[in-house]
């Protein structure tokens, strides 16, 4: 079962960002219980230049259905509002 998401943004702090820590909304996530059912999946996104970047989703992000994703390197910003592909 194949889904999609949206990138919100980077998982960042008053003074620090973690560059290779996403926050992501599933399309079809609308509350907490729905999104700690997406935990432990993987999530990839693909460049504008065609590298794809996997990540892998860690635990649910506040009440609203939202995710935390590690990825294995830094997220340019251009990643910001992109569509990832969660498998």
């Amino acid at each position: 079962m194949d889904m999609n998401g949206i990138v919100i943004h980077f998982r960042r702090s008053k003074h620090r960002t973690s560059e290779n820590q996403m926050i992501i909304q599933p399309d079809k996530s609308v509350d907490f219980t729905s999104a700690k059912a997406v935990v432990g999946k993987k999530v990839s996104w693909k460049s504008p230049s065609g590298k794809v970047l996997v990540g892998k989703v860690s635990a649910a992000h506040g009440r609203n259905g939202c995710v935390r994703v590690l990825f294995e390197t830094g997220m340019p910003g251009q990643a910001v509002g992109a569509r990832v592909e969660i498998q």
